[in-house]
């Protein structure tokens, strides 16, 4: 048994529309948020044993402030797959990306593709906002089994706004 979790990058500005969205950083919003999920992810015992990330300036400083904030000691794996990735793409890097040594991965991307991923696992529509967190047990043994109709338990979301 594997844990997955996807967790939404944090609110991020708009302030300067000059800015290509890959480096649009967090808003003061954000700022809170993340390190505020890094700090559940301690008290719920569920700090990750490795963590990917997009590159996307936005998911990077979330990654950062969750880890910091979790006492993560690993490293952030920054992945350009993970920039607004389906789905598909997030079980696939996941997959290749992953050690079996890791019992508890966690993921920060975008959506749509975070919340597709959350409903194709869990069977239903869940609202996930920036910085939300969803929380999966996966039954494989081995990160190379992930994919598509694997055997999946939604364990809880949380947002930002329920947590804090």
């Amino acid at each position: 048994m594997k844990t997955l979790m996807l967790l939404r990058h944090a609110k991020s500005s708009w302030k300067d529309s000059e800015v290509p969205d890959h480096d649009r950083p967090l808003n003061k919003r954000g700022k809170k948020t993340a390190p505020l999920m890094g700090r559940l992810l301690s008290t719920e015992g569920l700090v990750p044993d490795l963590i990917l990330s997009s590159t996307a300036v936005r998911a990077r400083d979330t990654a950062k402030a969750v880890a910091k904030e979790s006492s993560y000691e690993g490293p952030i794996e920054l992945l350009e797959s993970l920039y607004l990735a389906t789905a598909g793409k997030l079980l696939s890097e996941a997959q290749s990306h992953t050690p079996d040594s890791a019992g508890r991965l966690l993921l920060v991307g975008h959506n749509p593709g975070m919340e597709d991923l959350v409903e194709i696992l869990s069977g239903k529509r869940e609202g996930f906002p920036t910085a939300g967190l969803a929380v999966f047990e996966i039954g494989i043994d081995r990160w190379k089994a992930l994919e598509l109709g694997v055997e999946s338990k939604l364990v809880k979301v949380y947002r930002p706004k329920e947590t804090g």
